[in-house]
């Protein structure tokens, strides 16, 4: 049985997206990402913010939403010249880690990827996590982070079985990196 629920986001979420941002991480980095690249039409991907909540909660109608418990985004990068997806931030609120809310919404935003027709996802992140999703270092496909990271942590996707581009990652300018 699936204890959680996955869509896209609504407006409605965006206040909860932010406050599951803010719980997960130490800083308001990713919270602060999150809605730079919002408001950047030429990387944000409509249907590619993702919110899982507990399948229990009853639908609700009105202005308050089921409570977002965790979250995924996928927005525009650039593989050289060619458009990917750069899987970031993923973030569960820690009442709800290590209970299977992370695991659905990344697999659920993947899904929703393969289903818009994107080819190859990328992901910086950790080297133990990633893989149970397909993800493997990107270096074996030929691609290249924009800036010097480990080659464990940086990982690609080909999300349409095919050979992914080669090339050197270029990141939405809200990412910072290079």
């Amino acid at each position: 049985m699936n204890i959680w629920q996955c869509r896209p986001e609504t407006p409605e979420d965006i206040p909860a997206v932010r406050r599951v941002n803010l719980a997960a991480f130490e800083t308001s980095g990713e919270a602060d990402l999150v809605d730079a690249l919002r408001r950047d039409p030429a990387v944000w991907l409509p249907g590619l913010s993702y919110v899982a909540e507990p399948a229990a909660e009853p639908a609700r109608s009105g202005p308050a939403p089921a409570p977002v418990a965790a979250y995924a985004l996928l927005t525009r990068c650039y593989i050289a010249g060619e458009p990917a997806v750069a899987l970031a931030p993923c973030a569960v609120l820690p009442e709800h880690q290590k209970q299977g809310a992370g695991s659905a919404v990344i697999r659920a935003v993947l899904d929703a990827a393969r289903a818009a027709g994107e080819r190859t996802a990328i992901v910086l992140g950790h080297p133990s996590y990633y893989p149970r999703f397909g993800f493997a270092p990107a270096s074996r496909f030929g691609i290249l982070p924009p800036q010097e990271w480990p080659d464990e942590a940086f990982l690609a996707l080909s999300l349409d079985g095919g050979t992914p581009p080669r090339g050197t990652v270029r990141y939405a300018e809200a990412f910072g990196a290079g």
